[in-house]
C-alpha cells in the first residue's frame, strides 16, 4: 500500500507539472510580440506611400494605391493591372469558399465550422478595385493610416505575392462573383483556426516593419490594437483620436 501511495504521488506531481509547462508555453505564445524593424521607417526627405489598414468587424483589409501596385513587375502587378479601374485595391486573404460566399451566414454555419476546425483548407487573396478613397467610407474608430516608405510598402507588397499560388508564373483566379469587381486568387497558404484572415493581415503589417503580436492576432480588434501600440513607429499614424 504504501508503494502504491507513493507512485500516485509521483504521477499527480508529474501531471501538475506536465501542465504548468503547457499553461507556460501557452502563456509565453500568447505574450509573445514579433518585433518590427525601424530601419524600414521614412528617412527624412523620403517619399512615403498612405496605406490604410481597415477593420470590417471581424476582418481586416488592406486598401493600397493601385499604381503601387500596378507598377510592380511580376504576378500581384500583373494582377492588378487586369481589375476594373478604381484608384485603391482592397487586398485581403480567407477561405477559399467562405471567405467568397455572400449569402446570410445563418445557411453558412456548418461550412464555417468546416473553415475553421477542417484541415488543409484552400485560400484565396482578393484584390479588390475600389473608386472611393477609404477615409470617406470607413470612420476613423475602423481604420489605421499606415505612411510607408518605399521599401517597407515593397516588403508587404512582396509578402503578398509570396503568398498567391503561381502557374506558369502567373497569378490563378479562383473566384469571382456576379456583379462584382473583386477577384479570388489561389493562395498556396492554407485556413484553420491556426492561421485565419487577421493572422495572415498581421503578417503582412509585421514585413513592413510593424510589431505585432502573432497568435493574439484572431479578431480584428487586435490587430487595429497591436498596430495602435507601434504609433510611436515614424511610419505608422493613426486617424484615431488618443
Amino acid at each position: 500500500m504504501k508503494r502504491r501511495r507513493r507512485s500516485s504521488r509521483t504521477s499527480g506531481a508529474l501531471t501538475r507539472g506536465v501542465l504548468a509547462g503547457a499553461l507556460g508555453v501557452v502563456a509565453a505564445l500568447w505574450t509573445w510580440t514579433a518585433a518590427g524593424d525601424a530601419a524600414l521607417a521614412p528617412r527624412p526627405g523620403e517619399a512615403t506611400t498612405r496605406v490604410h489598414l481597415l477593420n470590417n468587424g471581424f476582418h481586416t483589409d488592406l486598401a493600397v494605391p493601385r499604381t503601387a501596385l500596378t507598377r510592380r513587375p511580376g504576378p500581384l502587378g500583373e494582377a492588378a493591372r487586369s481589375l476594373a479601374p478604381g484608384d485603391w485595391i482592397l487586398i485581403g486573404w480567407g477561405d477559399a469558399k467562405f471567405y467568397v460566399d455572400q449569402s446570410p451566414m445563418e445557411g453558412r454555419l456548418l461550412d464555417g465550422g468546416r473553415a475553421f476546425f477542417a484541415p488543409g483548407n484552400r485560400s484565396v487573396i482578393m484584390l479588390d478595385p475600389d473608386q472611393t478613397d477609404p477615409t470617406t467610407r470607413f470612420a476613423a474608430a475602423n481604420r489605421n493610416t499606415l505612411t510607408l516608405s518605399q521599401r517597407a510598402l515593397t516588403r508587404m507588397l512582396d509578402h503578398v505575392e509570396a503568398s498567391l499560388q503561381l502557374t506558369g508564373g502567373a497569378a490563378r483566379i479562383a473566384a469571382s462573383r456576379s456583379g462584382d469587381d473583386a477577384r479570388f486568387y489561389a493562395s498556396r497558404e492554407h485556413f484553420w483556426i491556426g492561421h485565419l484572415c487577421n493572422h495572415w493581415t498581421a503578417g503582412v503589417l509585421n514585413a513592413g516593419g510593424i510589431t505585432v503580436r502573432p497568435l493574439r492576432s484572431v479578431t480584428a480588434g487586435e490587430v487595429m490594437t497591436a498596430s495602435d501600440a507601434t504609433r510611436r513607429v515614424p511610419f505608422l499614424q493613426s486617424d484615431r483620436t488618443p
